[in-house]
């Protein structure tokens, strides 16, 4: 039985990271899960108050950087507030419609479509939109480093 819920535990691993790519998946809700079964079903005395809280923080770090990146990086690349916004909400569409490439194509042609409307300029248009791309990839990279280093944790802890 144990072996059963190790592969569980594996799999809710991986499957955070394939979330980076298909966002439609819950990457850290799946490495919560792992963790929930290893406390519940395996040894509930191993992870700590200190690991709960360590995790519950890079956690909200997690869910923000990846809320915000995007925004923000439309701001940095001379976007208007409208365009943050379409930003943010292009990504949660585009996470439904065409995995992974909806996620990337939508948000940069929403941009692009609402600051050329705005400011009917293509090349500011472009460079807002580009700032959207550049700021999801880094927020994916992001979310990848936390989720590596809340797995690397949890290990560290159960195993030292």
């Amino acid at each position: 039985m144990e072996i059963l819920l190790w592969l569980i535990i594996i799999g809710l691993f991986i499957t955070s990271f394939v979330a980076l790519f298909f966002p439609v998946l819950p990457s850290v809700f799946a490495i919560w899960g792992g963790f929930i079964i290893y406390h519940f079903f395996i040894n509930s005395g191993e992870l700590s108050t200190f690991f709960w809280i360590s995790m519950f923080i890079l956690t909200a770090v997690l869910l923000l950087a990846d809320i915000f990146t995007g925004s923000l990086a439309v701001k940095q690349f001379g976007g208007s507030k409208l365009g943050e916004r379409v930003a943010a909400i292009s990504v949660i569409i585009g996470a439904f419609v065409y995995p992974p490439f909806g996620i990337l194509a939508l948000p940069f042609i929403a941009v692009i479509i609402v600051e050329y409307w705005q400011q009917e300029d293509f090349l500011s248009a472009l460079r807002a939109a580009t700032g959207t791309l550049i700021g999801f990839l880094s927020g994916r990279l992001a979310e990848g480093i936390i989720q590596l280093i809340m797995i690397s944790w949890f290990f560290m802890t159960i195993w030292f």
